[in-house]
Parts: C-alpha cells; structure tokens; sequence
C-alpha cells in the first residue's frame, strides 16, 4: 500500500483471495462480500501500535459508524420513542439485505454477517472475527439522551442504547453532522477458536527467526542476485548493504501480487530497518535492499 491510508477495499479484496471467493468490488452501500448465500459487511477499526494488538480482546469498542441509512424522526423527544424507530430502521435494512441474498442465490439459506477487523496502524497486526447479523429487536433495549460538546466544541445531543438485560451500551445515535448508529461490539478473548489473530510484517516463528511476507517479482529478483534465499545468504548480503552508503529515496508501487514468505535472523532484520528507517513494509525494505544490490559499484 506504500504508506496510504487502509481501506475497506483492501481488506475486502484479501479476504476474497484467502476464501476463493470472486471479487465484486467493495462499495458502502452494500454488503461488502456475496457470495452464494453468504453475505458479509466487513467493519474495520484501527488502533495504536504503542501496545500489543491482544490488549484488545475480552473488551468492548465502539466503531464509529454501522450504518448512515437512517432518518431522525423530526419533533419527537421521547429517548425510548426515537430508539424504537431507528432501530426499526435498521432492522429493515438487514431484512432488506438478507432477502437479496436470498435472491442472488435462491438454493442457500442466507448467512448474514459482520465481519469486525481491528488493525495496529502500524499494518503488522491484525484481529479478525465474524459474527451473525441480526435484526435487533427495540423491546431488548432503553434508551436516553446525552448531551456532548461545550467550550470550544459545538453542542450536540446523542442517544445511548443500553441493553435491558445487561445494562452495557450497545450503540450510539448520532444526531447532528449525519446521523449514524454507532455500534459497541465485544473483542473476544484470545482463546477463542474463531478469533484470528495475525501478524504480516516482522513475524518472530521461533527464537532469533523472523519472517517476512514480499512479493514474488521481489523474491524473484532476489534470489536472482544471490541464489537461494537462505538465512545466511540473506544476512550477508543485509550485511554489506548496510554498510554502503546509498540513495534509499526510491519508492516501491503498490502492488497486489501474490506473496511470499522469506526467512531472516533477528539480527539481520534488526539491521535491516535501522539500514533503511524510511521504509513503510517489509516489502519496501527488501525493494530498497535491492536497489542497493544493483546500484553500480
């Protein structure tokens, strides 16, 4: 990606090469992935890369936007009143969904879900998990109306909906600047089987090894320099790089080419990023290693 910002489409077109499922093209007007049945609206929520990625699980999130497909009803002030309509709402919309799922694939049962995406902004880590779409239904909730804003900041008023059984809130509406449901929803913890957690760049798979995913056009370029691509050949050749002074300005494009995974020592990866610190991916780090390999001596 070279350092822009990530996307929906993104992640919606790695999960459809992992699934072998043909691409659509993402849009937010509809579900993101559909395919024979299986309908998933992919959710994605950044966080900081100060702390581990697994802090988050066994915690409640709040992501900023389930859907913009909603009206504010205009002059009714009852918190209980408004909640059961927007709700109302949004379970017509996931009826909406469910039925044209039902008629892209009339044999399948429909299967819909949210797919929830947490990602370090670092791009390293990643947790993934999905959970059935329902409908909710406004007699399982309360609702109430707070106001936010004052000093410097605009007032305005949102409606919190709570749980009746739990007493947690499960979402935010939002009033002004758009109206939105903002939605709470449950990380969960580690030793959950259906929760994925992975790492792409800087991976440690055992004791002084790290492993690093590149394209193949760079793997092949690669090993067609130094022949196989070895621990040891890798860290003499980081080795030398390091050690010759170089333009490094150099940028990789984005590309969506299959990738492939590379073994490195700790220390080599170590010298690695202090050799070339303006690299935004591994990728882009053995592209500049290669730059180096073929630059004139």
């Amino acid at each position: 990606m070279m350092g822009r910002k990530f996307e929906e489409g993104d992640w919606s077109y790695v999960y459809c090469r992992a699934k072998g499922i043909p691409e659509q093209g993402w849009s937010n007007l509809s579900v993101g992935v559909m395919h024979r049945g299986l309908g998933v609206e992919h959710k994605m929520l950044g966080q900081p890369s100060d702390k581990p990625l697994t802090s988050v699980c066994g915690t409640r999130l709040m992501h900023p936007a389930l859907t913009r497909s909603i009206r504010i009803p205009s002059g009714q002030r009852n918190a209980n009143a408004v909640m059961r309509d927007v709700l109302g709402q949004y379970a017509q919309l996931v009826g909406e969904r469910r039925r044209k799922l039902k008629q892209n694939a009339p044999e399948a049962k429909p299967d819909l879900r949210t797919g929830w995406l947490v990602w370090e902004k670092g791009l390293r880590e990643f947790l993934y998990f999905e959970e059935e779409t329902l409908e909710p239904d406004p007699a399982d909730y309360t609702a109430e109306w707070k106001e936010s804003g004052g000093g410097n900041r605009k007032a305005s008023k949102n409606l919190w909906v709570y749980e009746k059984e739990t007493g947690h809130k499960r979402y935010s509406i939002t009033t002004s600047a758009g109206a939105k449901i903002q939605p709470y929803f449950d990380v969960p913890p580690p030793s959950e089987p259906n929760l994925y957690l992975f790492k792409v760049q800087g991976e440690e798979i055992s004791p002084g090894r790290i492993r690093v995913w590149v394209t193949e056009g760079t793997a092949r370029e690669l090993k067609s320099l130094i022949g196989e691509l070895t621990a040891d050949n890798l860290t003499v050749v980081i080795e030398n790089a390091a050690s010759e002074p170089s333009d490094d300005t150099a940028m990789s494009e984005e590309a969506r080419e299959q990738a492939t995974p590379i073994e490195v020592t700790a220390e080599a990866y170590g010298l690695l990023t202090a050799t070339f610190p303006k690299a935004v991916s591994d990728e882009h780090m053995l592209r500049m290693l290669l730059t180096r390999l073929q630059a004139p001596s």
